[in-house]
């Protein structure tokens, strides 16, 4: 199951790719909400090849998940793929710039069941899809707002 969106932010295309690729902030953020991780590569670089693993809470289950960069290209794109209980997912986060100051975001999340059980639910997932789309739009739509204010605040400061 794929879901996908695009995002224009108003702010530069290298401010935007560096948000998106603050992973030490998306690190802290995942340990609040509840998340058991740690990095399990040895890079002192940003790039290809960094690795997380661990275990959150996913509707009162703890799932085990490994993700693990794929694309790094600055600042165009960042890919990832995700393990997490019988789902394999892929995420792509391509950056265009509009003008020096504006920035499109196109988001794809690609979902594969890898067992019976998670295609099971996956089944049952694809049924609610419209609802899930909306969601998923909604989030990365607020995530690029705050990005947008984030940056307005910098600038201003």
């Amino acid at each position: 199951m794929q879901f996908k969106t695009n995002e224009d932010i108003e702010a530069p295309i290298e401010f935007v790719f560096d948000a998106i690729t603050d992973f030490e902030g998306f690190e802290r953020l995942a340990l609040r909400r509840g998340a058991d991780f740690q990095r399990s590569d040895n890079l002192s670089e940003p790039g290809v090849g960094m690795a997380w693993a661990g275990q959150v809470d996913i509707r009162g289950k703890m799932r085990k998940f490994a993700i693990r960069i794929t694309e790094f290209d600055r600042p165009n794109e960042l890919g990832a793929r995700a393990m997490i209980g019988g789902f394999e997912i892929d995420i792509s986060l391509e950056l265009l710039a509009m003008s020096s100051f504006r920035t499109r975001m196109s988001a794809t999340l690609d979902i594969r069941a890898k067992s019976i059980s998670s295609r099971l639910m996956l089944q049952s997932a694809r049924l609610a899809k419209n609802n899930l789309n909306r969601r998923y739009r909604t989030r990365i739509s607020k995530y690029a707002r705050d990005l947008d204010d984030r940056y307005q605040r910098q600038a201003t400061s």
